[in-house]
Formats: C-alpha cells, structure tokens, sequence
C-alpha cells in the first residue's frame, strides 16, 4: 500500500504492488481494517456458497471440479487484494500487519485489531495489543 487519506469520512486506499511492504503503527492498520474487513467479507460469503453448492453435490459429481478451481480462485484473488494493501495474507481469512517488531493480527470476523504476536510466534500465539501496550509501551502504539 502506498498510502491512506482521509477524504471526510472516507477512507482512500492507494493500492500497490503484492511486493510492497509497509511498517504499520496501530493506528494505521485500524484505518485500513474497514477496507481488508470488506475485502475478505466479500471472499467468505462467496466461498460459503460455493461449500454449500458442494455439499449438495454426490462425491462423484464432475461439475464439483469447476467449483473447486472456483473456489482456488477466489482465495487467490483474496490474497493477492490483501497483499497488494500492504497487508501480509496469513492463512485463510487471517490478515497481519508489519510493525517493523512483529505483527498486528486481526482474523475474519474480528471487529478490530486486537491483537500482535512476534515475528517467531505462531498466529494462535498472539497476545492482547492492549496489554502489550501497557506493559511494553512499544513504538507502533
């Protein structure tokens, strides 16, 4: 991601390259998660109902090939729009945000980002931003 501005209660996103990386502060990344929360919103809803078209398919069913490839495609598309944002995709529906000491991590249906584990830490490792944050009083707060 290049940038966010604010344009009145909009939020405008420069979108980049998949190779772009950015170092997020805490504030930043809440900015962005309205835009990466709608962006994988989208992907869920569209994948749940290619599962439910599966689940109504026998096993042997040739057409549940072409759903398959469908749904491939539309995680891929979700990566790559989460990973052109400057966000880094990590694992299905889970979104981390470089802080230059570790990551802010926020997984779909999350309200907000509450979350940051070390670059050495699992994603189910994560520990509280808000008692990182009273305790540690780190840079990107």
């Amino acid at each position: 991601m290049k940038s966010v501005e604010q344009s009145g209660s909009a939020v405008i996103v420069q979108i980049g390259s998949p190779a772009d990386s950015k170092l997020y502060v805490l504030a930043e990344a809440a900015e962005l998660l309205p835009v990466v929360r709608k962006i994988t919103e989208n992907a869920y809803e569209r994948l749940s109902r290619l599962d439910q078209r599966l689940e109504l398919m026998l096993l042997c069913d040739p057409r549940r090939i072409a759903i398959a490839d469908e749904y491939e495609k539309l995680v891929r598309k979700w990566i790559v729009s989460i990973a052109r944002l400057g966000a880094i995709p990590n694992g299905l529906w889970r979104v981390d945000f470089d802080t230059g000491e570790g990551y802010l991590c926020w997984r779909f249906p999350e309200l907000k980002i509450g979350y940051f584990r070390d670059y050495d830490c699992e994603f189910d490792d994560r520990k509280p931003v808000k008692s990182l944050i009273e305790e540690t009083a780190p840079v990107w707060a």
